[in-house]
C-alpha cells in the first residue's frame, strides 16, 4: 500500500457473512487509512438473519464438539475446519454477547438471544456501523465487477444502477438464491462466474415436502417429537434422520424434514419421479420394544378397543388414522390376532409410507451448492485465482442442516475474510 492511500474495501450483501466481515474490519483495524462500502439490496440489513428460527434467529449451536459439529454439514465439512476453529460456536456466542446480546442455549443445542428477538442481533451490527469509515448502501445492488488490472493498480470496478466504484478488496457476500423474498437471487455465483470462478450444481435445501394422497391433510397439525424418517437416493445409499416433524395440509415439515431435504437436494423429485419415505412415529422403539409394550398394554385389559390402547403412545387421530388404513379401527385388544398386532407394528417401525411428489415452492431457505471451494483459501476465504477477492458465507459451496449451523459457517468465514484483510494491509501505519 502506497503511503498516504485509503484503502477501499466492496462487501456485497449485507448477511450473516457480510455483516461479520464488515464489522471484523471496523474493530480489528489499527489507522484510520481504509473505507468500507457494504452494498444491500433491501433497505435494512440483515433481513434473512432476523427472521430465521422463526423471527428469534437461531444463531449457533450449542454443540462444541468440532468432530460432531462437522458432521452437521452436508456439503464442504473438511473446508470449514479451520474457519471452525478460528471462530466456534463457543467463540461466536462470546462475541455477542460482548456486544450485549445475552442468548439463551435450549434443550435441542440451538443457540437464541435471550430476548427472542432477531433484529437484536442486526442491532449489533447497526452499532458498530455507526464508525465513520463504513458505508452503507441500502436499497443498491450491484450488477457488474470486473477486476482492474495493470502496471499501477490491482482492484475492482463495481457498477449498481445508481453508480461506479474502484475498490482495493472485494468480499462478496451475497448469499444463495433461495428465499428470494429476502433479496437472496444468485447474484454472487454470476459475479463469481465472470471472476473467471467455477461454481457448482446449485440445490435447494431445508425445505418442507408434499405429499401425494389424503393421509397429510387428515393428519394436518399432528406433530412427533422423535421420528424417523428413511429414504434411499438415486445412488442407492440411504438417509435416516430422527427428530421433531409436523404433518401439514400439503405434507410434511419441520426440522427433521429439513435436515433429510439436506441430503435430497439434488435428487429429482416430481410428481413423474416421486420419492418413498418411510415413516416411523417414534425413532427410539423398535418391532421388539411396541410388541412388548402393545402385548403388556392388552393383557392388562383385554376389552378395551386397540385404537385406545394405543392411544396413550402416540396421537390419538393418527392412530385411528393408521387402524382405518388397516381395516382394523374398531377391534378390540382381545380379539385382535398375532398377525394383526405385527402388521401394526411394522406400520409403526417404518412400513408406513410417504410418496414425495415436490418440494414446498420458496420455503427452502439454503442454497446447495455453490463457489467450487477448491478455488478458495480454507484459512482465508481468499480467492486462488484473483488476488484481493474474497467469498464468504451461503455463496460457498457448504451447507449445514438446520439448527443455527448454516449462521455458523458464515459468521465463522466471514470473519476470517475480514481478519486476512485487515492483517494484509490494516495493521501498518500508512
Amino acid at each position: 500500500m502506497k503511503s498516504g492511500k485509503k484503502v477501499k474495501i466492496a462487501i456485497i450483501g449485507g448477511g450473516a457473512a457480510g455483516m461479520i466481515a464488515a464489522a471484523t474490519i471496523l474493530e480489528e483495524w489499527k489507522n484510520s487509512a481504509y473505507e468500507v462500502h457494504l452494498f444491500e439490496k433491501n433497505k435494512r440489513l440483515g433481513v434473512k438473519v432476523a427472521i430465521s428460527g422463526g423471527g428469534r434467529c437461531n444463531v449457533t449451536t450449542g454443540i462444541n464438539d468440532r468432530n460432531i459439529l462437522l458432521k452437521k454439514y452436508v456439503r464442504g465439512a473438511n473446508f470449514l475446519k479451520f474457519a471452525l476453529a478460528a471462530f466456534p460456536p463457543l467463540k461466536v456466542r462470546e462475541w455477542f454477547e460482548k456486544h450485549g446480546v445475552p442468548l439463551k442455549e435450549e434443550v435441542d443445542k440451538r443457540v437464541f438471544p435471550v430476548s427472542d428477538r432477531g433484529q437484536d442481533i442486526i442491532k449489533v451490527f447497526e452499532n458498530i456501523f455507526s464508525d465513520k469509515h463504513i458505508h452503507l448502501h441500502y436499497l443498491e445492488g450491484i450488477i457488474e465487477v470486473r477486476p482492474l488490472k495493470d502496471n499501477s493498480e490491482t482492484g475492482f470496478m463495481l457498477r449498481s444502477a445508481k453508480s461506479e466504484y474502484l475498490d482495493d478488496y472485494l468480499v462478496i457476500t451475497s448469499g444463495g438464491n433461495a428465499y428470494s423474498k429476502t433479496g437472496s437471487s444468485g447474484d454472487g455465483y454470476s459475479f463469481a462466474k465472470s471472476l473467471g470462478h467455477m461454481v457448482t450444481e446449485l440445490g435447494p435445501s431445508l425445505n418442507s415436502f408434499i405429499v401425494s394422497g389424503d393421509l397429510c391433510p387428515k393428519l394436518q397439525a399432528i406433530s412427533f417429537n422423535n421420528a424417523k424418517l428413511e429414504t434411499k437416493l438415486e445412488s442407492g445409499k440411504k438417509v435416516s434422520i430422527a427428530g421433531a416433524m409436523i404433518f401439514t395440509h400439503f405434507g410434511i415439515s419441520g426440522p427433521a424434514v429439513f435436515e433429510l431435504a439436506a441430503h435430497l437436494a439434488f435428487e429429482k423429485i416430481t410428481p413423474d419421479s416421486s420419492l418413498i419415505i418411510n415413516f416411523s412415529p417414534e425413532s427410539t422403539m423398535n418391532f421388539t420394544d411396541w410388541d412388548e409394550a402393545i402385548t403388556g398394554k392388552i393383557k392388562a385389559s383385554s376389552s378395551r378397543a386397540i385404537v385406545n390402547i394405543l392411544a396413550e403412545f402416540l396421537p390419538k387421530r393418527f392412530i385411528e388414522e393408521l387402524l382405518s388404513l388397516l381395516k382394523l379401527k374398531n377391534v378390540t385388544g382381545a380379539v385382535l390376532t398375532k398377525a394383526q398386532r405385527r402388521q401394526i407394528i411394522h406400520n409403526l417401525t417404518g412400513r408406513l409410507t410417504l410418496t414425495v411428489t415436490g418440494r414446498r415452492p420458496g420455503d427452502e431457505f439454503i442454497t446447495a451448492g455453490g463457489v467450487s471451494l477448491e478455488e478458495i483459501e480454507a484459512k482465508t476465504m481468499r480467492s486462488r485465482l484473483l488476488e484481493n477477492l474474497y467469498f464468504a458465507g451461503e455463496v460457498l459451496d457448504v451447507d449445514g442442516v438446520t439448527g443455527g449451523f448454516n449462521l455458523q459457517s458464515a459468521w465463522a468465514t466471514g470473519r476470517l475474510a475480514g481478519l486476512d484483510i485487515v492483517q494484509r494491509t490494516g495493521n501498518s501505519e500508512s
